[in-house]
């Protein structure tokens, strides 16, 4: 599992209802959304714990994440997703089978990976249930059996995607777009999973899941005062360590647009993916701009993207655009699967849109619509406890005015079309942009050569190849 520590904006979400009479009422005042702050405190060995009591409902969450850098697993790929797998699968305090059990007869939700663990239960449970959790994330029982068998789950799915086109086309857009000894561009592969032995997931796991940069988020029906002391004698024991320190080449964007074709001879239609990478940070003045801007191009039923390549030429089931932010070098991704014969009048069609957005100011109507959304799917998720464990969990991860969430809905209220316009041209790099195509080479190849962009050719890799040559 990558560790990159990035907010992963989706775009392709609910359209919002456009009704018959156009005239718009004059709009009320905006919700007011007050988020309770939560109580915080420190363990020696650096765990930050926050507490956010919420008495409505006999109900708590617990959420564990760690909040590592990136890191890249080199020829050994997989470990880090083989250690997700395991953690969890009993502890070295109880068997699998009697954690399982338990877990289950309480009416409890867990969940664990390799940065982080979740839990929800009852409150008159809370207390087993965060010991349960404790046992599973701080001791986790590794053992060869329970290992093998993941291992062999794991290779049998990368056989099963072997001749994906997606997953060629996913694999190829992020090893291009972040070059494949980046951990955003590195895959796994049945050769570096072979590699992996039970004393990397250990060592990996003593690596990086440590305290350093972990974060405790308790919200529901809780004392500060009682759970505190809980939270000390559960987690007071893990070991302060600090994470590798590892540093890597900044990805960059390609001097001028291209296409990047991978000869995928089973295609049944081309995958077409326009891409450039970029720095976001959710704090930054033009973090909402940038994403209703990329919403605007390809993140609803109505979008540019959508109303061309579906609605208007019949191209497509559907195409969006995804932007990502964070600590840490994202991508911005426009995509569709698209029928073969049309792929090169696509390409034509992605850049007309994209040039659209970045040229033509959004129209007052559509803006106003979109940000409507926003906040109305905002004020659905507020008063959900992963929600607000979430919002707290952003503020001190991505450094966030501790009034951010409070000021939400009025900071996208404020967004002008003439923002949309200056954050399109910041993020959205038509003249440095790859133009990733997997799709049947002897069918596209010639339409694609006559758009006059410059043409490379990968394997399903992303490794540089000559030409296909067909007979």
């Amino acid at each position: 599992m990558k560790k990159t520590r990035i907010i992963l904006i989706l775009l392709f979400i609910t359209g919002i209802m456009q009704a018959q009479d156009r005239t718009q009422p004059k709009a009320g005042k905006a919700p007011v959304v007050n988020l309770k702050k939560p109580q915080t405190f420190f363990l020696p060995n650096g765990l930050k714990v926050m507490v956010v009591e919420n008495h409505k409902l006999p109900r708590v969450t617990y959420n564990l994440t760690l909040d590592n850098p990136p890191f890249a697993e080199g020829n050994k790929k997989g470990v880090d997703q083989l250690g997700s797998s395991l953690i969890g699968s009993g502890s070295t305090k109880i068997t699998k089978d009697d954690f399982n059990e338990e877990v289950d007869f309480l009416g409890a939700n867990m969940a664990f990976s390799s940065n982080g663990t979740y839990a929800s239960s009852l409150s008159k449970h809370s207390g087993r249930v965060l010991q349960l959790m404790s046992y599973g994330a701080l001791n986790p029982n590794f053992t060869q059996e329970e290992f093998d068998k993941e291992k062999a789950k794991l290779l049998e799915g990368i056989r099963s995607q072997e001749k994906s086109v997606p997953s060629i086309a996913n694999r190829v857009v992020d090893a291009l777009a972040f070059g494949p000894n980046h951990p955003s561009g590195e895959y796994i592969t049945e050769e570096t999973v072979k590699n992996i032995t039970l004393a990397d997931v250990v060592t990996n796991y003593e690596n990086y899941f440590v305290p350093e940069n972990a974060y405790l988020v308790i919200i529901g029906d809780v004392k500060f005062k009682e759970v505190k002391p809980i939270v000390e004698k559960l987690f007071g024991s893990w070991k302060k360590r600090a994470t590798p320190k590892l540093s890597y080449t900044a990805p960059q964007n390609v001097p001028f647009t291209q296409i990047n074709f991978v000869d995928v001879p089973n295609a049944v239609q081309s995958e077409i993916s326009l891409v450039n990478t970029l720095y976001l940070r959710m704090g930054d003045k033009d973090f909402f701009p940038a994403v209703i801007a990329t919403y605007i191009l390809g993140g609803d039923f109505n979008s540019y993207l959508n109303m061309n390549l579906r609605e208007e030429h019949g191209w497509t089931y559907g195409a969006n655009a995804i932007i990502g932010a964070g600590k840490y070098v994202s991508k911005l991704r426009s995509a569709s699967s698209i029928r073969t014969s049309a792929t090169d009048s696509a390409v034509v069609e992605f850049i007309k849109e994209i040039k659209k957005i970045r040229t033509e100011k959004v129209s007052e109507e559509v803006l106003r619509d979109v940000k409507a959304g926003y906040i109305g799917r905002f004020v659905m998720q507020v008063e959900k406890p992963q929600s607000v464990a979430r919002y707290a969990l952003n503020i001190e991860t991505e450094d966030l005015p501790t009034d951010f969430y409070e000021n939400y809905i009025k900071t996208i209220n404020a967004v002008t079309p003439d923002d949309i316009l200056k954050a399109a041209n910041k993020y959205l790099l038509i003249d440095n942009t790859r133009i990733i195509i997997a799709g049947k080479g002897s069918e596209v190849i010639p339409g694609l050569e006559k758009l006059d962009i410059p043409m490379f050719y990968f394997d399903n890799y992303g490794n540089p190849v000559e030409k296909p040559i067909y007979k």
